[in-house]
């Protein structure tokens, strides 16, 4: 076999070597690096092409459709924001199910975003036990193996390399009514409330909600039916807006928030070369993204320096540092909060105008000459008076700061010589790695409209400093002997983490001054440090004999400072085989098969990483046994706690036993290959919140009681279906499956129901809970449901259909989950002379999502929210066939599955077209190479409903976020 060093590259450019240079690949592993021949596990590469060919600011957003297995959520569009990364289901209930990122060896606890994709070289993702077991706890999840650039021998090398770009909504926003159709509704809204709730005739019914029109509305000065008063703009005869209405305004309140180009721009400068005995390579970058919603954007600025040495014959010296600084701004609020801009902008009434309008509806002008906003001090009604969502964008402030400063030292010395002295292939290599992170936030809410106006403004300041440091220590011995091969490793590491945090806040401000100081009422203080730490005994005995037959074991044992100390240590370990059959003599005839091997392997993990709800946020929980105490920050007169949960000494780690098996093989010259991949994972012992008798005055007491279990397979096939001196052509299927299951919860509460979900022995995790929709009455136009009754033991009788609403409300029924049947992506390259094009796309098949966002536009019981232009469909007199109910102003109802849609979707998620300019021009330039690109990222995406994002997150569920953005991009690489 040729034996070579081999640079990490993606298995899309794998199939093009040849068989020996195929299966030399080498890959990033825990405390190391691997061939891809002998290793036993399963893991996934992803090289820098595949990430500097999309526009992303944060490596998280990076990794979709870039590896098996793993599942990822576009979260939201605000500049800087990480996805939210699953690996092979769900680990736990109450646990972080985030993988573990490693840098350059060291696990990381800085922000995403302060790591500049153009710095990274390859990432590696480990998906079982036997690739991610060294890292023990940490690693239950999976591994993101993140490898930077290091420098080479030769003369220094620069690399320039710039981009800029426009972005715009990704998702094509929900189709709302115009003015006229909203008053219709509301008029419709009024008079069905009058007559099927109050008991009205249908002629008082009418005349009724006539009258009421102008007090719901708003009044005449949110009339833009300047020839109608909202008196007699309902066509008493037809029961219908009257046909020659005319607006003087009709202004959208997204259009007004959102920017159609937001300006980005990204450069890269870097510097790599070195001797025989150093290498090195600097690299400085910056960022600069305008979010497409108004004020918001991310900057960054970045800095690293990999220098690598041998000082001596044996010994070496290496040197990763990073340093970064962010500024993120941001709309403060989420969810159905009026302060939330994208749920108010949304759903407002199309009535009510942006800016202040005068007698004919032309904007009234201020004293600078500029359009002056309308906040509703005239009286709109409902929870839009005094408030203007793009005012809240321009009036208030809300920026996160974060000066990250990443230090990564290496030291490593050994020696395969025998005058060493030791043992001939014996190596040791000592590694510290530091994370430091400096962040401040400021939230300000200004005095004189919005949430705050009443308390004279809040003005909320916000630091905090995360510091950690892992320091490990690995004795490595590599020797054969004759046609055994050996590859052992021992070693300790310790890792200690520490989180300050500092909060104050105060009302009754100084306008224009954003400090605390002024501030006349002391409305919040917090602070809290949270302390970690982990002291771990680890080891690696891998084999092989001949290259053909290879067996690798793993152990680790970790102390965690989150258990009591009688249960603090846990062990976890792995074992795998490859066979590598396509090296066996009864193969040695068959040509077309280049390559052909088994694998199989079993392991054990653990899982500390418990989470809390800390102000409706999900936050780590590093005092899982301990008694807890709530302080209130007011405690002026006197000191006072109430214990919020109780100890348990017993608390000790959840356990996941990890099986996979598995196929390689290539074909016909690499020009085709196959991976496939079985997996079960069982997780025992999860924490759960163990019931109590309410007479305690606590709810339950942590406890290890639960167990699910995830398994599916994966496939990825990669083929060349044209190959010639000019021009190349390469496909890439990957897809994937999960099934999830709960096998048990605590023996008293068999099942968790939070909201519309329910956790559920022998379902899904997050199984979508609530009531059925049966249609709609055509006689009455009511929501029809599915009830029924249960008897003495619980189970469903009496089926039937019923518009009993309270009655649906207790007749729940079971209806799917999140997960898909089946996700992946589809990929192809092309190049010719010179010309690449590749394009990537995504796709989930199967799986429901709740879409929120459709639900609140089609909602009866709140008045002034826009409406969804299917209320169109909705009934309107008896014998009508639809599967919308009537319009009904504070009609009564239930959440229901007639807003739970199929999540299935297909992205186009990157199309990179770029030109290398010939080596013979460049020569003449004296110029190294040139290379000018231009890309589409998050083209198009097709769903079940428009104006759904199905990827936004895990559970299933929709929200009113920031909307992904569509970015245009072009480019230039310049090597000088």
């Amino acid at each position: 076999m040729q034996t070579q060093e081999v640079a990490i590259k993606s298995s899309v450019k794998v199939f093009m070597k040849s068989d020996s240079e195929m299966l030399d690949e080498v890959m990033v592993v825990a405390y190391g690096t691997a061939k891809k021949s002998s290793f036993t596990g399963s893991a996934s590469t992803i090289d820098n092409k595949k990430l500097q060919s999309r526009p992303i600011t944060n490596v998280s957003k990076g990794l979709e459709g870039q590896a098996t297995g793993l599942l990822t959520t576009s979260g939201t569009g605000q500049p800087g924001e990480s996805a939210s990364v699953v690996i092979r289901g769900y680990g736990s209930i109450n646990a972080s199910q985030n993988p573990l990122y490693v840098v350059d060896g060291i696990p990381y606890d800085g922000t995403l975003s302060s790591i500049n994709p153009s710095d990274i070289e390859s990432m590696t993702v480990l998906k079982d036990a036997s690739a991610g077991a060294l890292y023990g706890a940490r690693g239950a999840n999976g591994v993101v193996m993140i490898t930077t650039k290091k420098g080479k021998e030769g003369k220094t090398q620069v690399t320039w390399r710039s981009t800029v770009g426009w972005s715009s909504r990704a998702l094509k926003e929900y189709d709302m009514v115009g003015q006229k159709d909203y008053v219709q509704l509301t008029y419709e809204g009024l008079r069905n409330g009058f007559a099927f709730t109050n008991g009205y005739a249908w002629a008082d019914a009418e005349a009724a909600a006539r009258n009421s029109l102008s007090g719901t509305l708003g009044g005449e000065q949110y009339n833009p039916f300047k020839n109608y008063t909202w008196s007699n703009i309902i066509d008493p005869t037809t029961g219908t807006v009257r046909a020659d209405a005319t607006s003087a305004w009709d202004e959208r309140w997204m259009d007004a928030l959102q920017k159609d180009n937001a300006f980005r721009h990204e450069h890269q400068l870097s510097l790599t070369g070195g001797t025989e005995k150093t290498k090195y390579m600097f690299s400085l970058g910056y960022l600069n993204e305008d979010g497409i919603l108004v004020t918001t954007g991310f900057q960054r600025y970045s800095a690293r320096a990999n220098i690598n040495s041998e000082v001596t014959d044996w010994f070496s010296a290496n040197l990763n540092t990073s340093l970064t600084h962010s500024v993120s701004n941001y709309s403060q609020y989420t969810g159905s909060s009026q302060s939330n801009v994208w749920y108010s902008a949304q759903f407002v009434s199309p009535l009510f105008p942006v800016y202040i309008k005068d007698a004919q509806g032309n904007n009234a002008l201020g004293e600078d000459g500029r359009p002056q906003l309308d906040y509703g001090e005239s009286g709109r009604p409902g929870s839009y008076s005094d408030y203007n969502p793009l005012g809240g964008l321009l009036d208030d402030k809300s920026s996160v700061k974060n000066d990250v400063a990443g230090l990564r030292t290496g030291l490593t010395f050994g020696s395969d010589k025998d005058d060493f002295g030791v043992l001939k292939g014996l190596k040791l290599a000592i590694n510290f790695g530091m994370d430091y992170r400096q962040a401040s936030q400021m939230n300000y809410m200004n005095m004189y409209h919005g949430n705050q106006a009443a308390a004279g403004g809040l003005l909320s300041k916000y630091s905090t400093r995360m510091q950690s440091y892992t320091f490990n220590q690995l004795l490595m011995w590599n020797r054969s002997f004759g046609l055994h091969n050996f590859d052992v490793m021992a070693g300790h590491e310790f890792y200690a983490y520490q989180y300050e945090y500092l909060k104050a806040a105060k009302t009754n401000l100084v306008d224009g001054i954003l400090e605390l100081r002024p501030g006349t009422t002391l409305s919040d203080a917090d602070s809290y440090t949270d302390k970690y730490r982990i002291e771990s005994w680890l080891g690696r005995f891998n084999y092989n004999y001949d290259e053909k037959y290879y067996f690798s074991a793993s152990l680790r044992t970790d102390g965690s400072s989150r258990f009591y100390k009688d249960n603090r240590w846990g062990t976890f370990w792995s074992v795998g085989g490859n066979w590598r059959i396509s090296k066996e003599a009864f193969m040695e005839d068959i040509s077309w098969i280049n390559n052909l091997s088994f694998k199989v392997s079993y392991g054990q993990q653990g899982n500390d990483d418990i989470l809390k709800i800390s102000g409706g946020v999900y936050t780590s929980d590093y005092y899982l046994w301990q008694s807890l105490y709530d302080l209130g920050w007011a405690n002026s007169n006197q000191i006072g706690g109430l214990v919020s949960t109780l100890e348990n000494k017993n608390v000790s780690w959840e356990k996941s036993g990890n099986f996979n098996i598995g196929v390689e093989a290539s074909f016909f010259d690499n020009r085709l290959s196959i991976n496939a991949e079985y997996y079960n994972k069982k997780t025992t012992d999860m924490l759960l919140n163990y019931p109590m008798a309410t007479s305690t005055g606590f709810s339950g007491y942590n406890a290890n009681v639960g167990d699910m279990r995830n398994s599916g397979f994966e496939f990825e096939i990669k083929g060349t279906p044209v190959k010639t001196n000019n021009f190349t052509w390469n496909v890439t299927w990957m897809g994937s499956t999960v099934k999830n299951k709960v096998l048990k919860l605590t023996g008293e509460t068999p099942e968790i129901i939070d909201g519309i979900y329910s956790i559920k022995e022998g379902l899904p995790i997050n199984t979508f809970y609530m009531a059925k929709a049966a249609g709609v009455d055509p006689a009455t136009g009511a929501q029809l449901y599915w009830v029924y009754d249960t008897d003495d033991e619980g189970n469903m009788i009496n089926e039937r259909i019923s518009s009993d609403y309270e009655k649906a409300a207790k007749s729940k029924y079971y209806l799917g989950s999140r997960i898909p049947d089946l996700y992946g992506s589809i990929g192809t390259d092309l190049s010719w002379r010179g010309v690449d094009l590749s394009i990537l796309t995504t796709y989930s098949i199967g799986g429901k999502v709740y879409d929120g966002l459709y639900s609140a536009s089609m909602n009866n019981m709140y008045y002034n929210n826009a409406w969804n232009e299917h209320a169109l469909r909705r009934w309107q007199k008896p014998g009508d066939v639809t599967d919308v109910p009537r319009i009904e102003i504070a009609g009564k109802s239930t959440t229901n599955d007639r807003f739970l849609v199929d999540a299935s979707y297909f992205a186009i998620k990157n199309i990179t077209l770029g030109y290398t300019l010939p080596k013979a021009w460049m020569q003449k330039a004296k110029l190294g190479s040139v290379r000018v690109f231009g890309s589409i990222d998050n083209l198009a995406l097709f769903t079940h409903l428009q104006g759904m994002n199905p990827q936004y997150n895990f559970s299933g569920e929709t929200s009113y976020s920031y909307s992904p953005n569509k970015t245009w991009s072009l480019g230039v690489e310049i090597n000088f």
